[in-house]
């Protein structure tokens, strides 16, 4: 069920680095604030998202400034009793998942990434719906990510999970480059 927003298409030689450096173009045409607001609507249909509303245990990403902002989408999860879950960095392409309990239980990780310093969650099975950040979708749902790997080391792990990618219009393309092993998304929103 991909929706398929306002696209501007790369050049079909486009490499990978090229497309992240367009995304980064296409981003620093916003402010903060700019991309706060449009995060509004992705984040109330992600909540409405049937998967994802009847989902006990959820996977988040603590946004950063350039991406869907999802803090307070995590926060009214975690307020309607539902485990959430965010990642970790712990290594050089690695992540590990920790519950999230409130904004005191994070702290600044890598990348200066807000990140859990709660119980580590290992029970991937268990994991019904995942927010997934990325720099850009297509139609088919395949996502590129930030270029280190994390969510391409993590994805495989979660095969129980609807994956959510989320990003703003201008993330979606008709297509981008993919590798056959890489996970595609159920939906983009």
């Amino acid at each position: 069920m991909l929706r398929h927003c306002r696209s501007y298409p790369p050049s079909r030689n486009m490499e990978k680095s090229e497309l992240r450096k367009h995304i980064r173009q296409l981003k620093r045409q916003y402010t903060a604030e700019q991309l706060r607001e449009q995060s509004v609507p992705i984040m109330e249909r992600l909540l409405r998202v049937p998967q994802f509303s009847a989902a006990k245990t959820v996977l988040m990403y603590y946004s950063l400034d350039d991406e869907v902002y999802t803090h307070d989408a995590i926060d009214t999860l975690l307020n309607s009793g539902k485990t959430v879950l965010l990642p970790a960095v712990i290594g050089d392409g690695l992540m590990e998942l920790h519950s999230y309990t409130g904004h005191d239980s994070l702290r600044q990780g890598a990348f200066g990434i807000m990140e859990p310093v709660g119980d580590t969650f290992t029970d991937f099975k268990d994991i019904e719906a995942v927010a997934v950040p990325g720099m850009a979708f297509d139609k088919e749902g395949n996502r590129l990510g930030r270029g280190k790997g994390y969510y391409d080391r993590l994805l495989p792990k979660l095969t129980s999970a609807t994956l959510i990618g989320v990003a703003f219009p201008f993330q979606k393309f008709n297509s981008i480059p993919a590798e056959p092993h890489d996970i595609k998304m159920d939906m983009v929103l």
